[in-house]
């Protein structure tokens, strides 16, 4: 071969002086091939460098040979697992996954969703962040099957796999009521996301059954990073010191963290000033000082179980397309504490 292109099954074919079927027959050990023609085809491939096109084998035998895997960035943690999950299904079936993120490249979905359809991607699992536009959703439906995960969007009826964020919210601010607590502040999530409405709710609700009016407690829409939940600590810690909190709760961990910041910017400390609960559990929860209390998703089973999903789309497009749902736990540690007048 003198030129650069990729060698074909036809090149294989014709260095070996057999025909492309004997060819086929022997890398896919799908017939009958004699001892030398068997030899002279592995030894063609040897000296070519083949490689079998993956996506043609795919269409034949209907199959995915490579997905896509759609998430805003990976500077949180749980997005990172989530996508370790993913690779975990791929690799056993040996199909390949391609990455996009986004919010990290400051690509537009629709560059990335172009950017998908020129690998030829037999389908996708689309986690969808806060900058991500639903029309980018839509060009990728037209790839293939796509499984939504940690997400639903309104519009699109789509397989999810999901967990019990509202039950989550709603036992985790149980746990701060429980402990006195009175002047609560919710840090949420961006609106138009489900699992922040989801957490919201969650919220809402336990303050409800404990008597209070939640549309009393001040509620600060933050963007799932660290920055916003810092930036929005410092802004309900703005006003006189009797409408501060004693407890917040926060949408997801890295908020929380961005919270914990704050407070040690300040001189404030956690759980004796102020009380702060995050959301996801992610590795660093149990390292800081103090421990993070939150509520744990199983990121990485999430990721593996909505990837096996797309895999049972593309084996058979019939298959159920309803929303799996994961339990959640709470994880109790040191950040959490009665406030300091309710304590002996």
């Amino acid at each position: 071969m003198t030129n650069r292109r990729r060698p074909t099954m036809k090149d294989v074919a014709q260095h070996a002086g057999v025909s492309v079927s004997t060819v086929s027959y022997v890398l896919n050990n799908s017939g009958p091939v004699a001892a030398d023609r068997r030899a002279r085809v592995l030894d063609a491939v040897e000296v070519l460098n083949y490689t079998p096109n993956e996506s043609a084998r795919s269409l034949k035998r209907r199959s995915a040979s490579t997905i896509g895997l759609v998430v805003p960035d990976l500077a949180n943690q749980f997005f990172a697992l989530l996508a370790e999950g993913v690779e975990r299904a791929a690799s056993e079936r040996d199909v390949l996954v391609v990455l996009c993120a986004p919010e990290a490249t400051g690509a537009a979905g629709s560059v990335n969703a172009r950017l998908l359809r020129s690998q030829r991607l037999d389908g996708v699992v689309y986690l969808s962040g806060a900058d991500m536009s639903p029309s980018s959703l839509l060009e990728l439906t037209r790839l293939g099957p796509v499984v939504l995960v940690d997400e639903q969007i309104p519009g699109f009826d789509l397989p999810a796999v999901v967990s019990d964020s509202r039950r989550g919210a709603r036992a985790i601010a149980r746990h701060v009521l429980e402990q006195g607590h009175e002047q609560l502040a919710i840090i949420g999530g961006p609106a138009q996301l489900w699992t922040a409405q989801q957490r919201l709710a969650g919220y809402r609700e336990a303050i409800a059954a404990a008597g209070r009016d939640p549309d009393d407690l001040p509620v600060l829409a933050g963007d799932y990073r660290q920055d916003s939940g810092m930036k929005l600590a410092a802004q309900l810690f703005a006003g006189p010191p009797e409408e501060r909190p004693t407890a917040l709760l926060c949408a997801n961990d890295l908020m929380a963290i961005g919270a914990l910041q704050y407070c040690k910017s300040v001189g404030l400390t956690v759980p004796d000033d102020l009380s702060i609960v995050g959301f996801d559990d992610l590795p660093v929860a149990s390292l800081l000082t103090p421990a993070l209390t939150t509520v744990r998703q199983p990121a990485r089973d999430m990721g593996f179980a909505a990837a096996n999903r797309l895999f049972d789309l593309l084996e058979d497009k019939s298959a159920d397309r309803s929303a799996d749902q994961f339990p959640v736990t709470i994880q109790i540690r040191d950040s959490v504490a009665p406030p300091p007048g309710a304590r002996p």
